[in-house]
């Protein structure tokens, strides 16, 4: 990973960089643009997670967008050039069949940050409409701006949302029928209302103000063990979409190696120590 603060190769919608030690930040970097999700977007994306999923040096990603706003969404334009493009003889089997695949690249695209066994925080400014829904309900902790607005745009275009929205969201908030509310009038829920619902955890006055929050938590996150807190994430993911007594069993599963970590030993030892977990030295994972 780069430690450059603009775009870097192969990527041209995002800008990857290392901000501090052990946090890598993935910005939506296409602000001439509101940071649309084109072709290169659906597939970066994926190449991106895909590498820090490996990344030995990163033990947290938080994810934000340059610019105006966070994301004003797909970039219609080239969603049309994918989705329309007829198969074989004009044959409409066929082209339901390419229709399929694509949306499956496309659910991939967030999916892999869920996937991602490092936790990821989003930081959310100004407009985060359609896909951006899709992106932020498959991170682990969300914050935005106190100017933020969030939108299911996808019933205004005609379209179900079918990358995300409607199998994450009513997990994320409590509230089915309010779901169903933002998902069938795509109205705009504004920050106070996104902190409320539980959609986001923490509201700041400002970008700056946000940015500085999210590393500060992110390095809280990146200071603990990285067994630990991967561990948990995964235990979080997999209890979601599971029974309690099936979450019981893997989690179970899971300790029963996990608990011989030397990390276990450390992280007691600073605490009978009374250090903090930033003092304790821990392996790369």
């Amino acid at each position: 990973m780069s430690s450059s603060g603009g775009p870097t190769s192969p990527y041209t919608s995002l800008a990857i960089s290392r901000p501090a030690e052990s946090i890598t930040h993935v910005e939506l970097h296409r602000p001439k643009k509101l940071n649309a999700m084109n072709k290169a977007f659906w597939r970066e994306m994926v190449e991106c997670f895909t590498e820090i999923a490996e990344d030995r040096d990163c033990r947290v990603v938080l994810v934000s967008g340059a610019g105006k706003m966070f994301t004003a969404g797909m970039d219609l334009m080239d969603f049309a050039e994918d989705a329309f493009q007829p198969g074989d003889d004009n044959d409409t089997g066929r082209t339901s069949w390419n229709i399929r695949n694509m949306l499956h690249r496309y659910q991939e695209t967030f999916s892999v940050i869920e996937k991602c066994p490092k936790p990821v925080l989003v930081a959310v400014h100004g407009a985060c409409i359609g896909g951006g829904v899709d992106l932020i309900t498959a991170c682990d902790i969300r914050l935005c701006t106190q100017d933020t607005w969030f939108q299911v745009k996808e019933v205004d275009i005609g379209m179900a949302a079918d990358v995300g929205t409607l199998q994450r969201l009513p997990k994320v908030i409590g509230s089915r029928s309010l779901v169903n509310e933002l998902a069938l009038t795509a109205r705009k829920m504004y920050a106070d209302e996104a902190k409320s619902s539980g959609l986001v955890s923490r509201v700041f006055a400002d970008k700056e103000t946000m940015m500085a929050g999210a590393l500060e938590l992110a390095g809280d996150i990146a200071a603990r063990s990285p067994l630990a807190v991967q561990g948990t994430k995964i235990n979080l993911v997999y209890s979601r979409d599971h029974s309690v007594a099936e979450g019981l069993e893997y989690m179970a599963a899971w300790n029963m190696s996990m608990l011989q970590s030397q990390d276990v030993m450390k992280s007691a030892q600073a605490v009978m120590e009374k250090k903090s977990p930033k003092e304790v030295v821990f392996s790369k994972l």
